[in-house]
């Protein structure tokens, strides 16, 4: 099983996330703007938020490197998870976020993404890590140009949301080459 390191940076601390995030998962996840644009409906529950992060944790189980609860230093308030998944070792995985919307536009996201694109190829040694937004998510495309993601096509109806609705998606990537030479 992979062991994820915790990670500092200036005001955000990137850590497991645990059942003790339950609450500050739901109090973000239950809002209307943050989980359809991330392709998840809203939480209706503080259970059906601890289902998620019990979902996060058996993945992790099958191999995947596991979810990183955002928490922002000056508080110890949880605003957000980050994540490498569909991971194949040694070769490439995806990299997901959602943040609270009360913290949008502040920069948290690209510090998180800046850090897990770290980890990814210097503690997993990934070749490529891929990120795909909505093609209206301009917010996450900002995101990924910001981390040095090069945005690479539109996938056409390639992403099929939870609500049953087809959306085009904009895929991005990134390889250890270009990371490495930045």
């Amino acid at each position: 099983m992979i062991r994820l390191p915790m990670i500092q940076t200036e005001r955000l601390i990137l850590r497991e996330i645990s059942i003790l995030d339950a609450v500050d998962m739901y109090e973000y996840s239950k809002d209307p703007l943050v989980g359809p644009l991330a392709g998840w409906a809203p939480h209706r529950s503080i259970d059906e938020s601890l289902g998620v992060i019990g979902m996060f944790l058996d993945a992790k189980k099958r191999g995947e490197p596991g979810v990183y609860a955002i928490v922002l230093k000056s508080d110890n308030k949880m605003i957000g998870t980050i994540e490498l998944y569909n991971h194949v070792p040694s070769y490439k995985a995806e990299l997901g976020y959602s943040i609270a919307s009360k913290y949008w536009g502040q920069g948290y996201a690209t510090e998180a993404a800046k850090a897990v694109v770290d980890v990814g190829f210097k503690v997993l040694k990934l070749k490529r890590i891929e990120a795909s937004t909505y093609v209206d998510n301009y917010q996450s495309q900002r995101v990924c140009e910001k981390v040095g993601f090069q945005k690479e096509g539109i996938a056409r109806n390639g992403y099929l949301r939870y609500d049953g609705q087809i959306f085009d998606k904009l895929v991005y990537g990134i390889t250890d080459e270009d990371y490495f030479n930045q």
